[in-house]
């Protein structure tokens, strides 16, 4: 994509870095593995660029406005979502603000780089400095591990409290997710549909309804299973779902059982208590996406909904659980979560739990079919209070 990106591998897995916004643009496995080698993250189906090369009156008919246009210029797979999760207000966006908040439309710079013979480290960092933010991210590859570590820290440069949103925008495309072999799971509970119309519109679910996760409000009335992807073509969907609050660990998955793959991610429920669901399915029309794009995200967070900060703020607690975080003046706070690959056999079709203990993430599958499982040094860890 000519793209400034850097790459890790350990010889089992490899993951693609793109110092443009900071996107976790693939993972997956090494080729000559034998393993199934396709990358699970959504690759946008347009041409990419750096996002803080985009000027508006040169790229907006190409990328759209700067209210989208800044973001979409060079987003794919995993992108981050600091310090708000969503739109920019009209007078923000006026101030050259884009979707998401800064962090994944500004440059990113290498702050360390290390190869050993059991492990391979990458890390980065960007300052936002309309939110007064430091962000690093640190991961770290080990031999013959099909586990990512990741470690974020964001630091207050502020003589005041800073209450802002943290996600972890998990998009996921084609060929990898399908109708007809994929699912998605995670341990939701109770959920809310997006409040304002998707699209002009073209809602799969009812703007502003509460359901029980997985079934959700279908518009034209009934319920819809919200793990399968692809629901209806020229229709899309957000929903804020409540992770289990009894569980300490929460996680986002999804398999193709015809290709034998799978992906996981593992966090500290404390840490990202929502999961944000999005499915784009050649609804929007304008550039870039041009009705040709298929992509859902499985975006684990600080706040359940991408709505404006001003109306982030106004949401309050949802189902009894806070949606905002905080850092002290002058303060940091550090995640820690895991991103792991595994090959599942054929009859594995679903996936009902995932467990982290005894340096492993052991993933449990339909009745009858014994659990997936990978095997990781440091999950322990990186999980650990």
């Amino acid at each position: 994509m000519g793209r400034d990106a850097r790459v890790l591998g350990n010889g089992l897995i490899r993951l693609v870095t793109l110092l443009g916004g900071g996107h976790i643009a693939e993972l997956r496995f090494d080729d000559g593995t034998g393993l199934p080698t396709t990358n699970p993250m959504w690759e946008p189906p347009w041409p990419t660029m750096e996002p803080y090369r985009y000027r508006p009156a040169v790229h907006d008919r190409t990328y759209g406005s700067l209210l989208e246009g800044k973001l979409l210029s060079g987003i794919a797979g995993h992108n981050l979502c600091l310090d708000y999760f969503g739109p920019p207000s009209a007078e923000e966006a006026a101030q050259g603000l884009s979707q998401h908040g800064e962090a994944p439309s500004l440059r990113w710079r290498v702050s360390r780089q290390r190869v050993s013979s059991g492990s391979a480290a990458l890390g980065v960092a960007v300052k936002l400095p309309v939110a007064g933010l430091q962000f690093t991210r640190d991961i770290e590859l080990r031999r013959g591990e099909s586990v990512a570590y990741i470690q974020e820290t964001v630091r207050n440069e502020r003589k005041a409290d800073h209450f802002f949103s943290w996600t972890q925008h998990v998009s996921l495309g084609t060929p990898f997710l399908s109708r007809e072999d994929s699912v998605v799971a995670f341990p939701g509970t109770k959920g809310m549909c997006y409040p304002h119309a998707y699209n002009g519109n073209k809602d799969v679910l009812i703007p502003g309804r509460r359901f029980e996760w997985p079934r959700g409000p279908r518009f034209n009335g009934g319920k819809v299973d919200l793990t399968h992807p692809w629901i209806q073509k020229g229709r899309g969907l957000v929903a804020g779902i409540l992770l289990d609050p009894r569980r300490k660990f929460g996680y986002v998955a999804a398999l193709n059982r015809r290709m034998g793959l799978l992906i996981v991610y593992c966090f500290r429920r404390e840490d990202f208590p929502w999961v944000a669901l999005w499915e784009e399915n050649r609804c929007i029309t304008a550039p870039p996406w041009r009705g040709k794009n298929q992509s859902r995200g499985l975006e684990f967070s600080t706040l359940p909904l991408p709505v404006l900060r001003r109306e982030a703020f106004n949401l309050g607690p949802l189902f009894g659980r806070p949606t905002l975080a905080h850092i002290p003046a002058r303060g940091t706070k550090t995640v820690r979560y895991v991103a792991a690959l595994a090959q599942i056999p054929a009859d594995f079709s679903d996936v009902k739990d995932v467990d982290v203990s005894s340096g492993q993430i052991v993933i449990h599958g339909p009745r009858g079919v014994p659990p997936v499982q990978v095997a990781g040094s440091a999950i322990d860890r990186y999980l650990s209070n």
